[in-house]
């Protein structure tokens, strides 16, 4: 297992947390996520390595900005 962590700005409710969580389920290989809005972090646990960009690029196509 994999653990990566993604910080998201633009979550300001439990809402945004399950549309970023929604978003990144839809990637193969992503068993889990936790994302919360008061600290801006997005936890994703995978079977094998996920390029970031992929993920990423979820996350911007619903709307929230990806911080480097």
């Amino acid at each position: 297992m994999k653990e990566t962590i993604i910080n998201v700005e633009g979550m300001v409710c439990g809402g945004c947390e399950n549309r970023v969580k929604n978003a990144l389920l839809t990637i193969e290989g992503i068993e889990s996520v936790e994302a919360s809005h008061e600290t801006g972090i997005v936890k994703v646990i995978s079977k094998e390595k996920i390029p970031e960009d992929i993920m990423k690029e979820k996350i911007e196509d619903i709307g929230f900005e990806v911080k480097e």
